[in-house]
């Protein structure tokens, strides 16, 4: 058989080509309880922004829009699985997007709160990195392992293992409160403020500066006590001995 003829027939039985998918198809897929679930992740998206338009204008009236948009992604993160099961739809991709959100919700966005409210040390960097880490094996593991966890007669299922990452929630409470009070950035407060609102860094987050003060653990390498709740967090998310009921 010649090769005219060999490629003949196998253009003749190789598949026809996919139609190009509708415009804005993953768009109309998307349920109402998935809007909802964006809604976690544009708050987050937002206190990151906020977070880093803090730090450039040394305002903190940037840094209290930051902290409120965690509990703003608490909410949607609270209504959108009551959404979901109002209207008894769920999916793969409902499922993702919700750890995705959290993730950038209640993951890096208090990390990078914990960063601009004074924990720069470099030690503190390796335990809001640490923590980070902890909250993204949290989601993964229990992306994992839901299909196999027990379940109620609803499908819903009846324990976390570890705490929920929204319970960093907590975290950004604390600071808010360190801030208010003049515990972290007190050159913001008039009675401070010797530069005007751009005053140096250096002054903004000195030890006196940031609640709790700074310690030494080895020539060169200073530790905020107050970065080990970011610790603590993040270890007991990712527990599997603790287990807290879902309610």
């Amino acid at each position: 058989m010649s090769n005219s003829a060999t490629n003949t027939h196998k253009r003749k039985t190789s598949d026809p080509p996919m139609p190009p998918p509708p415009r804005f198809s993953m768009v109309r897929s998307f349920q109402l309880a998935d809007i909802v679930t964006l809604g976690n992740g544009v708050c987050g998206c937002l206190c990151l922004m906020f977070a880093m338009k803090a730090l450039i204008t040394q305002s903190t009236d940037f840094l209290f829009s930051a902290f409120w948009c965690i509990p703003a992604g608490v909410m949607f993160d609270f209504f959108d699985g009551r959404v979901a099961r109002w209207r008894n739809t769920s999916s793969l991709l409902g499922q993702e997007l919700d750890s995705l959100a959290d993730f950038c919700s209640f993951g890096i966005a208090p990390a990078v709160l914990g960063f601009a409210c004074g924990f720069q040390k470099m030690l503190d960097l390796v335990v809001l990195t640490y923590f980070v880490c902890c909250g993204l094996a949290r989601l993964a593991r229990f992306n994992a392992t839901v299909a196999a966890l027990p379940k109620d007669g609803n499908g819903k299922v009846k324990f976390f293992e570890g705490t929920p990452i929204p319970t960093t929630l907590v975290i950004v409470g604390v600071l808010a409160y360190g801030v208010y009070t003049g515990k972290f950035w007190r050159f913001a407060n008039p009675m401070f403020q010797h530069e005007g609102p751009f005053a140096s860094f250096s002054e903004a987050f000195t030890p006196d500066y940031v609640w709790g003060g700074e310690i030494s653990i080895l020539p060169g390498y200073e530790l905020h006590p107050m970065v080990l709740m970011y610790g603590l967090s993040g270890t007991l998310m990712i527990s599997r001995r603790l287990r807290i009921p879902k309610p």
